[in-house]
């Protein structure tokens, strides 16, 4: 039975998780490609009642094992509790469409191979379920696959982060928050944790010394805890431990010293999402509603799963409509104007744009990211665009090209989580039709 909770457990921790090149397998197992595993065609959760063996459940842990995951990336309010971040009453801002036929033969070479792909035949390869390109603010391709639609919403994994990064430092921007403070400042209850002398800007760029290991085969690691504490994991018979986030984050002790090395642990976002709800005396997704969707003019709705008393899962929790990912990336393209209203402070922009510090970052040993750097839980390229990234696991993406005036906004539910799977070809496709937009 542990064995098998294991098995679960390390399933859906893709779902939140961002791993290091170097705790990558060399030789990833195989898989059974985007057409055989499509939802749809598959039939999951499909019928009245659906057939036994196509029903997918979060208690037995089949909402987060592959293929199922293909389905549930889709339908995550059907599996877990969430909370609604509304788009409003107000119009929905309008996306010009001009879609392009050129876009699909765009060739490139796919990274650390001799192998060339077209972006057409990318967007199988990495198991796509959604992808939205826009030039100068005109949508000019888009694609849904599987049981994704325009409407649906599909959950953004780590791309979350990117969202609380950028209100973190709106904050700071603004005064509320001070980015030397050290979050204890502003969260009492977090001075005995880890968190007790880590400064806002030192968990924003993910530069803490935290005993938090993210080992998938390791039973005693602090990610188990922190999944189950969250309700994000099925909780054992007679579990124990830390009943909600904000209690799981009490329990995180210190390791080494902060502002030593990149480290990406999802803990930290948790921990600014804490500070974020305190200064502000609303819910992340409450400051989500006001600070962006409402005023960027959302499509549809966007929601939120949450523990068991409510708190929203800033480190991974978001899902949301595609083109919705797409105008907030937009937003960011434009130096934080968007719907006729500077939506984020062209300051925190360009400070995102700027990156964080090189050095510590390449400490993590990113092989697909040489030379990047993490800034306000956005990663910044440093490539001769300035391309800068919302990344979530299992190939979730905002990819912000300012010199190309490119936004692609992605989802996916690709068998493999860390984004290592999929950066050889992910990389080198964006870049290739950034190129060829500029032509």
């Amino acid at each position: 039975m542990q064995t098998a909770r294991i098995a679960v457990a390390a399933a859906f921790l893709a779902a939140a998780i961002q791993v290091p090149a170097q705790a990558q397998s060399p030789a990833p197992p195989q898989f059974p490609d985007a057409a055989a595993t499509d939802p749809a065609a598959l039939g999951w959760m499909q019928g009245s009642p659906p057939p036994a063996d196509k029903v997918i459940r979060f208690g037995d842990g089949s909402s987060y094992r592959f293929p199922q995951l293909r389905w549930s990336f889709s339908n995550f309010r059907q599996m877990v509790p969430t909370v609604s971040v509304s788009r409003g009453a107000g119009p929905v801002s309008v996306l010009p469409r001009a879609e392009r036929t050129d876009l699909d033969g765009v060739a490139f070479q796919v990274m650390g191979s001799d192998k060339t792909m077209t972006w057409a035949e990318a967007l199988p390869a990495t198991y796509t379920d959604g992808i939205v390109v826009l030039h100068r603010g005109t949508i000019v391709y888009e694609r849904y696959f599987g049981v994704l639609k325009p409407e649906v919403q599909h959950i953004a994994m780590s791309v979350t982060k990117s969202f609380f990064g950028t209100l973190g430092a709106i904050l700071v921007a603004e005064g509320k928050l001070d980015e030397k403070a050290a979050i204890a400042a502003y969260v009492p209850e977090l001075k005995d944790s880890a968190f007790g002398d880590a400064t806002v800007r030192q968990v924003l760029d993910m530069v803490t010394g935290l005993k938090y290991s993210e080992n998938y085969g390791d039973p005693n690691a602090e990610i188990w805890a922190h999944t189950r504490a969250g309700n994000v994991l099925p909780r054992p018979p007679g579990y124990q431990g830390p009943g909600t986030f904000y209690e799981f984050l009490q329990t995180v002790k210190k390791e080494g010293e902060h502002g030593q090395a990149f480290a990406y642990k999802t803990v930290n976002t948790d921990a600014l999402g804490w500070a974020i709800r305190r200064v502000t005396g609303k819910s992340i997704g409450q400051n989500l509603r006001e600070r962006v969707w409402e005023p960027m003019g959302a499509e549809q709705d966007a929601y939120f799963t949450v523990d068991l008393v409510g708190n929203e899962f800033a480190g991974g929790g978001l899902n949301a409509a595609l083109r919705d990912m797409a105008r907030f990336g937009e937003a960011m393209r434009n130096d934080g104007r968007f719907n006729g209203r500077q939506i984020v402070p062209r300051a925190v922009v360009d400070d995102i744009r700027g990156g964080g510090d090189r050095a510590l970052f390449a400490k993590a040993g990113y092989r697909t990211l040489p030379g990047w750097s993490y800034r306000n839980m956005w990663w910044v390229s440093h490539n001769e665009h300035g391309a800068y990234v919302a990344r979530g696991i299992h190939g979730q993406a905002i990819y912000v090209d300012p010199k190309a005036e490119m936004v692609i906004a992605r989802f996916a539910s690709h068998p493999i989580a860390p984004n290592g799977a999929n950066d050889p070809i992910t990389l080198p496709a964006f870049h290739a039709l950034a190129k060829h937009l500029m032509k």
